[in-house]
């Protein structure tokens, strides 16, 4: 082989690893994985490049939708003004590791590492940091519901926070469910034929494991027609004594009440007294005094409550005794409308004293 091209050769040889060399691609060779981090923590986010010497090595933050674009920092300095964070570079890796101190909820974010190749080219890696958050339950969730009963109904139930948080409902005093158990599990719960007994107070409650979570209380009120109980059906007085007549009315909304006698709605006067007393919003108790009792007085008695689901009534009947009954007529209440008047004690005296004769 002549001289000329053993010099080629020679030439060829030496000039074809730096042409290889100067070929060669920057690159990102690792970069650290996903991060899930508590508040208050700190995290080290890392970015090992080849290759890039010579050019412009960059840290970005952004949402997860790639929004709010934050320039962190440029090369080896941290442009970000920040005690929170800081920036070191590591020659014998190449890396340039990113730290956040104290870190609070809106660090959560992409982190980007590029590596500017030109205006309109560069080489990128991201790493997601997670920050753990207590539930938050949202605005959109139900808060209060009013229904008829028989309809259907759900309530809904929503929660922001990570891990994404465990919705469960519950019902005051741990009372069993309409969809069965003391607990349920899910963001919507539907009642498909809601009853009155549904009626009360529904905790949502969200759960992430991160603090003590959230709770919402919900009222649900079911609309319903009256339903009347009467305690006492039948009562028994003696002449010229008063006597209470009772019903217990259930109903939502509140019903209008009324005493009727013979087909006649009665009022207050010197005859009768009427009393209504609501113990909730569904209850009402109502008791009609008769007053000082005549013999046209004794009958039945109807208690009717309407509202605009229906209506209902109910019968107390009104009889007639010799002997006063106690309550209402107790104490020194005077049996006879004369001025010889004999109280109460001393009438069932003379009455017991006549029964031994006998």
């Amino acid at each position: 082989m002549s001289r000329v091209k053993l010099n080629a050769f020679v030439v060829i040889g030496v000039l074809l690893p730096l042409v290889c060399v100067a070929q060669r691609t920057p690159s990102i060779s690792y970069i650290t994985q996903e991060q899930i981090k508590d508040i208050g923590g700190t995290v080290e986010l890392e970015c090992s490049v080849q290759y890039a010497k010579e050019y412009s090595v960059h840290w970005i933050k952004t949402g997860r939708d790639r929004s709010d674009v934050v320039f962190l920092s440029t090369g080896s300095a941290l442009v970000l003004k920040d005690s929170r964070f800081s920036l070191r570079f590591d020659p014998s890796s190449s890396s340039y590791i990113l730290q956040i101190k104290d870190i609070q909820e809106t660090d959560a974010g992409v982190y980007q590492c590029q590596v500017v190749l030109s205006v309109t080219n560069k080489i990128t890696a991201d790493v997601e940091l997670q920050v753990r958050r207590p539930p938050i339950i949202s605005d959109n969730s139900t808060q209060s519901l009013v229904v008829s009963e028989g309809q259907s109904v759900q309530m809904e139930c929503y929660a922001s926070g990570y891990p994404s948080p465990q919705i469960t409902w519950r019902r005051e005093n741990n009372a069993i469910l309409p969809t069965g158990g003391a607990i349920y599990t899910g963001n919507v719960m539907k009642i498909n034929s809601v009853q009155k007994e549904d009626r009360g107070t529904y905790y949502c409650v969200a759960d992430n494991g991160v603090s003590k979570g959230d709770r919402r209380n919900i009222n649900l009120e079911v609309e319903f027609s009256p339903v009347i109980s009467v305690p006492r059906p039948r009562l028994g007085q003696a002449l010229q004594y008063d006597m209470d007549l009772e019903c217990h009315v259930e109903a939502y909304p509140s019903p209008a009440i009324v005493w009727v006698k013979d087909d006649v709605q009665l009022s207050n006067n010197q005859h009768y007294g009427i009393s209504l007393f609501a113990t909730a919003d569904e209850f009402t108790d109502t008791t009609l005094r008769v007053i000082t009792i005549e013999k046209r007085q004794y009958g039945e008695y109807y208690c009717r409550a309407i509202n605009k689901l229906g209506q209902a009534e109910a019968k107390v009947e009104l009889f007639e005794t010799v002997i006063p009954v106690c309550p209402p007529a107790c104490g020194q209440s005077y049996y006879g409308g004369d001025a010889s008047a004999v109280s109460v004690s001393s009438f069932l005296l003379v009455v017991t004293a006549l029964a031994a004769l006998f």
